[in-house]
């Protein structure tokens, strides 16, 4: 973790001095001047459309600008247009609304502000923490903030009642590095209500409320033998790390389960509530008093355990790998010979990795046959997946009732993605099974699919690039969970269902993607898909200067294995309704292997592909024999021309399909 410039610039007594000053210290008579020292601190907000925005990544802006918004106000409808003049006025600048009252939600504010000619992006500040630390008290407020300084620069309407054009100018002055002469006016929108703002925050109980949380919600990685890059285990190291506790609530980078709050349930769900998450802002923003009452985490022994699931059934140690200090490594595809007499259903594995830094991924799968050691294996060869290893995870855990089948004697095949990171190191990876007691077998087999756009191709200097995938369902199935995967240019996923009808519904959002933390979600409730659906992903890549995980900007990013190139991948994890562990019917997913070339270059989802819509280099080879492939000259290559023309291509060697997960198994974060 990284504390903001603001935080290592001017401490916390100086945030917290800048928090109460944007809270009350605004003078907000006709001709006063904003207080040239409200500093602005970090925040990451989503809009509208599901994309995340965080405020000090626009440092290269010549202004940034947000305006007040709340559901229904007259003020804003009624100088919406004057709004997208402003932004239209600014070149460079970046403008954005904010929308911090209570109650305000995406599915209401969206079409509302696209009938008034709203299509600036509009920030949902669901805790009121943004708007709380700027002083905001009214709708159609403009907020001028300097990036040179993070400080506001001038606040107050759009324009005079005489139609000065006070915001423009003030927007001017700041773009051109020059103070702002224009005076602070009150902005004439409605009020705006933060309940918790003026509380006696000093009184939050650290023995009674905080502790519990951090218990609860932060101790699982923060501990000894944890995963968090510090322990939180007593009064002192929360009170010590209090200013980037309140930072990485604010960014939205703690807790790491990256789901937006207002689409889905999920199962093993790690987020804060707004109300968590608000109590310790607030407390930090107090001062993190001490209180009174012993300090209930001192009490705790905190180490993580080697094994999170427990004593493992069998233990799979993966052959260790030395890694040089620099370079870039291709996949390696080792076997390790299964000594098990017997099959069992497996219900669980979990990864103890030795050095985190330099894993970025391990995938498993089941090989038949004769296997010794040194042996290597394909994708190709694999049959189910037992798992896998990404960053921020480790363990997966079947659905109820579902299972994994592992046969005796054959092997244990892994894809190991290693990347080099400036010092030597080796690697030795163990894999911990864990399989259902004998008698008490599940009912169905978990299957997984991959969604793999193998045709994207991102501009160099992009910030919200749009791709997506889709597959058709041939069979109706049950679905569990999904597992996005791109690499260090994933901006933001979201993932549908499109049904028989043509009606959607959304199940996941992340507004911001992170490569560092890859989760799988399973839903609170599983879906029961019917055939002729189609699963649907969206995603943006950030291929500016922007993404400070960027390795390179400049350069058009296509599909590749490697950590500096990108994939498109969305992994389903379900079982088929007519399939049993008595009565398999592995030849569904084989129906549905069939659509997928179809549903990752078809853009407009007419189950046709035309010229424009073929990219990348699976899309350039199409294009080139088009007219031959376009069997019946209707200007579109369907399904079975498709089909057609897959039989005459050769086959992609197994590298070149990357992170494959067989059907069968689940693969868990990449």
């Amino acid at each position: 973790m990284t504390i903001s410039k603001t935080t290592r610039r001017i401490g916390l007594a100086a945030l917290l001095a800048a928090t109460a000053l944007g809270a009350g210290g605004l003078t907000t008579g006709a001709g006063a001047q904003a207080p040239a020292a409200q500093m602005v601190d970090d925040f990451r907000l989503p809009d509208q459309n599901y994309l995340s925005h965080q405020l000090y990544r626009k440092g290269d802006a010549k202004a940034v600008v947000l305006i007040t918004y709340a559901s229904g106000d007259a003020t804003v409808k009624t100088e919406a247009a004057a709004y997208m003049a402003l932004k239209a006025a600014s070149p460079g600048v970046e403008v954005y609304m904010l929308d911090s009252r209570l109650g305000d939600r995406r599915e209401t504010v969206t079409p509302e502000a696209k009938a008034a000619g709203l299509t600036l992006p509009i920030l949902f500040d669901y805790e009121q923490l943004v708007g709380e630390q700027l002083g905001v008290t009214r709708a159609g407020e403009v907020i001028v903030i300097d990036p040179r300084t993070w400080t506001v620069a001038w606040r107050g309407p759009v324009a005079g009642p005489a139609g000065e054009t006070w915001a423009r100018e003030a927007i001017e002055a700041v773009s051109a590095g020059k103070p702002v002469a224009v005076p602070t006016h009150v902005a004439r929108g409605g009020v705006i209500a933060f309940p918790e703002r003026g509380k006696a925050h000093g009184k939050i109980s650290y023995a009674a409320t905080v502790a519990p949380i951090i218990q609860a919600k932060c101790t699982g990685c923060h501990q000894p033998g944890g995963i968090g890059p510090m322990p939180l285990n007593t009064y002192e190291q929360v009170k010590g790390f209090s200013p980037m506790i309140r930072e990485v609530l604010r960014t939205k980078r703690m807790p790491p389960f990256l789901a937006d709050e207002t689409v889905g349930a999920f199962l093993h769900d790690e987020r804060l509530s707004p109300t968590e998450i608000k109590t310790l802002v607030h407390w930090v923003e107090a001062g993190a008093p001490r209180g009174k009452g012993e300090d209930p985490l001192a009490k705790v022994k905190f180490q993580a355990p080697d094994w999170p699931l427990g004593k493992p059934d069998v233990i799979v140690t993966i052959p260790p790998v030395k890694i040089p200090a620099s370079g870039v490594l291709d996949y390696s595809r080792p076997v390790v010979p299964n000594a098990m007499a017997e099959g069992r259903w497996m219900k669980a594995t979990t990864f103890r990795v030795t050095d985190r830094q330099v894993v970025h991924h391990i995938l498993t799968g089941v090989v038949t046959g004769e296997a010794k050691a040194g042996d290597t294996a394909s994708e190709a060869s694999w049959g189910a997946s037992l798992g896998g290893y990404g960053p921020g995870r480790g363990s997966n855990l079947q659905p109820l009732d579902t299972g994994v089948w592992v046969p005796p004697s054959g092997g244990i095949a892994f894809q190991n993605h290693y990347t080099p990171y400036g010092r030597e190191t080796t690697e030795e990876t163990q894999m911990g099974i864990y399989f259902y007691p004998k008698g008490q077998e599940p009912k169905y087999v978990l299957r997984t699919f991959g969604i793999f756009d193998f045709s994207i191709v991102i501009p160099p200097g992009a910030e919200y690039h749009h791709e997506q995938a889709y597959i058709d369902v041939p069979k109706e199935m049950i679905l569990y969970g999904l597992t996005p995967h791109a690499h260090h240019r994933g901006g933001s996923v979201n993932v549908a269902v499109q049904y028989p009808n043509g009606k959607q519904e959304m199940l996941l959002a992340m507004p911001r993607y992170d490569f560092n933390w890859q989760y799988e979600y399973f839903l609170a409730k599983p879906l029961k898909v019917p055939a002729g659906s189609k699963v649907i992903t969206r995603w943006t890549f950030d291929n500016s200067t922007r993404n400070p995980a960027n390795p390179d900007p400049k350069r058009e990013i296509r599909w590749g294995e490697q950590s500096s190139e990108e994939m498109l991948a969305l992994y389903l994890h379900y079982r088929w309704t007519d399939e049993t562990v008595a009565k398999q019917k592995p030849e569904n997913d084989k129906l549905m292997q069939a659509g997928l070339m179809i549903g990752v270059m078809d853009d407009d989802m007419d189950s046709k592909l035309q010229p424009d819509e073929l990219k990348g280099n699976l899309g350039e080879t199409l294009k080139k024999y088009f007219a031959m492939i376009d069997a019946n000259k209707d200007g579109g290559v369907d399904r079975k021309e498709l089909e057609a023309a897959q039989k005459l291509m050769p086959k992609r060697k197994p590298a070149a399909t990357a992170e494959v997960t067989p059907a069968g198994g689940t693969p868990g974060g990449r």
